[in-house]
């Protein structure tokens, strides 16, 4: 096995140990970072959902209600409110989806799905439980979501939801008696649950992970053949033709041209070495000779 192929395997064992661990790392922290990513979008569509909601029992609700013995208005529900709004953006940016999960919705619209269900059970289970995050096959791929309690904290909340009797007439015509009532001060009924889709940004992990092993990869057969032209140029060269000169000397030939010492490094060494060995053999055989 030649100096050549000795050192071709090294190299080559070693960028294949570094090219897996450089692919495993830099795959793991891509994805980490695009579902990082993924929850810092979420978060910031449930920061809208809850500064609607806000807005809406603030500066909305007080000049509606003294028309909801008329006409039931659902724009003074914060949950209608916030579902709706974020139902706009959902038509233009669809990958983010908003719901007001619940198991007893007043809208059947809200009613809580299984998965939604298993969320607001988790909360029930945990009071001290602020928000629930993690990821889901879906139909269209993994999607990951973030969910925030739904908790009845004001007493304002129970006449429409305590017993069909002391509800407003118009929302009871409007939703009938069946659902939506039974709620308890500071009990969970729901949870907000905000869904975006992996797909775009593992998508995008993916690319910025083959772009980097490919570049990581060319980079490697640089390094490979400059490598292998200066081995041949600085070792394997010299070596060679010392050795191709050491055999003509062996066998008595002593018209090869000395070697040229330049440097310092360990060629330009053992070329002097080589050249003081000819001399020195040379001149044994001629002492033998006379």
């Amino acid at each position: 096995m030649g100096l050549r192929l000795k050192f071709n395997l090294v190299l080559l064992a070693v960028f294949l140990a570094g090219f897996g661990v450089a692919g495993y790392i830099s795959h793991e922290l891509l994805h980490r970072h695009a579902r990082e990513q993924v929850l810092g979008e979420a978060r910031l569509v449930m920061e809208a959902a809850l500064a609607i909601r806000g807005y809406t029992v603030a500066q909305v609700k007080p000049h509606l209600v003294p028309l909801m013995d008329k006409q039931f208005l659902p724009q003074t529900v914060p949950a209608y409110a916030a579902t709706e709004t974020l139902g706009e953006l959902h038509k233009k940016y669809p990958n983010y989806d908003y719901k007001e999960a619940t198991l007893n919705p007043t809208n059947p619209r809200d009613r809580a799905a299984d998965w939604e269900a298993d969320l607001v059970n988790a909360f029930r289970n945990r009071a001290d439980s602020k928000e629930i995050s993690g990821q889901r096959d879906t139909p269209t791929g993994p999607s990951l979501y973030i969910a925030h309690p739904i908790r009845i904290e004001s007493a304002a909340c129970l006449p429409c939801h305590s017993t069909p009797d002391v509800a407003p007439a118009s929302m009871v015509k409007i939703y009938g008696s069946a659902n939506g009532f039974g709620w308890k001060l500071n009990e969970v009924v729901g949870a907000q649950v905000v869904s975006v889709p992996m797909s775009v940004p593992l998508e995008n992990a993916d690319q910025a992970f083959r772009t980097f092993m490919m570049s990581l990869a060319a980079v490697f057969v640089a390094v490979f053949v400059v490598l292998n032209v200066m081995l041949s140029w600085l070792i394997i060269g010299p070596v060679s033709r010392m050795s191709a000169a050491a055999d003509k000397v062996s066998t008595g030939d002593f018209d090869q041209p000395e070697f040229p010492e330049k440097g310092s490094d360990e060629v330009a060494v053992l070329a002097s070495s080589f050249n003081r060995m000819r001399r020195s053999l040379e001149k044994a055989m001629q002492m033998i000779d006379s």
